[in-house]
C-alpha cells in the first residue's frame, strides 16, 4: 500500500546522538515530543528497546571525571570506616581482616597514579592506621607497652625509608630502597635506634620488598612480600628523612 506523501522520504539520514536510522518526517507523540515516524511505526517492546540503547550510548557516569572521582571518594571512605573501630588492626578478627582487604582491593583498583615512585605524592610522613603485620601490631603484648602510633616516611629522590614508633619506646629504623618497578621496591633495614637514639646495625637479613598499590594526597596503600597489607594518611607532606 502506497505510503501517504507526506510521510515519503527520499533517504534515511542517521542520528547523530544514538547511531538510529530515522525517517525524515516527524510525527507528534501522546508526550507531546515530535518522534521519527519511523519509531512511531514501530511496536512498544521496539520502541521501549530502542529508548533503552539511546540511553546508554553516552558514557555511564562512573568513566566520566567526575564520575571516577566520586566512585574513588566513595571506596576510601568506606574503608576508612571500616578500619575506625579495629584499633590499627590490633582488634581485628580473621572475618574483619578479609572484609577489610577486599575493600582495600577495591580502593586499589582506582589508584590515580600508575607510577608511585615516579611520584612527589609517596614522600612525606605517613601515619599507619591499619596493618595485618603481627610485627607492628604486637597485639599480644600488654597494651601500655606498644607504641601508639607508627608512622613510616618515604623519600623517592634519595631511595630512603624510615619507620618510627611513637610512646614509650620512640624505637625507629632506617634503611635503603632499590626500585624493582615503577611501585614495587626492595628494601634493605639499615640502623635501628632503640629509645629513638641508641643506634644498633641491623642484621644482613633485614630485607623485604614493598609494593605501593595506591597513593594519592590523603591516602596510601602498600603490601609486602609477605602478604601483609598497610594503609596509611598523610601526616607530613613536608617530612624528610634525616641524612
Amino acid at each position: 500500500m502506497a505510503l501517504p506523501s507526506c510521510l515519503k522520504t527520499t533517504g534515511v539520514p542517521m542520528s547523530p546522538t544514538t547511531g538510529f536510522n530515522l525517517s525524515g518526517s516527524l510525527l507528534k507523540s501522546e508526550s507531546g515530543f515530535a518522534v521519527p515516524t519511523k519509531l512511531k511505526s514501530v511496536g512498544k517492546v521496539d520502541r521501549e528497546r530502542l529508548r533503552i540503547q539511546a540511553v546508554f550510548s553516552f558514557p555511564p557516569a562512573f568513566l566520566t571525571r567526575n564520575g571516577r572521582a566520586e566512585k574513588q571518594k566513595q571506596l576510601k571512605q568506606n574503608l576508612l570506616e571500616a578500619i575506625e573501630p579495629l584499633e590499627r588492626g590490633a582488634a581485628a578478627s580473621p572475618d574483619d581482616q578479609l572484609r577489610i582487604d577486599q575493600l582495600a582491593r577495591k580502593v586499589e583498583a582506582v589508584n590515580p597514579t600508575k607510577e608511585p615512585l615516579k611520584s612527589d605524592l609517596v614522600n612525606g610522613k605517613w601515619e599507619l592506621i591499619y596493618t595485618t603485620s603481627a610485627s607492628i601490631l604486637q597485639a599480644k603484648k600488654p597494651r601500655f607497652l606498644r607504641s601508639i602510633t607508627n608512622y613510616q616516611s618515604i623519600n623517592v629522590d634519595t631511595l630512603k625509608v624510615q619507620n618510627m614508633e611513637t610512646w614509650p619506646f620512640y624505637n625507629s629504623v632506617t634503611g635503603d630502597l632499590t626500585p624493582l618497578n615503577s611501585k614495587k621496591v626492595a628494601v634493605k633495614l639499615q640502623v635501628f635506634k632503640i629509645l629513638g637514639f641508641i643506634p644498633v646495625k641491623a642484621p644482613d637479613n633485614a630485607r623485604g620488598e614493598l609494593e605501593i598499590t595506591y597513593v594519592d594526597e590523603e591516602l596510601r596503600l602498600s603490601r609486602g612480600d609477605k602478604g601483609n597489607l598497610f594503609i596509611l594518611k598523610m601526616f607530613d607532606p613536608t617530612y624528610r628523612i634525616p641524612l
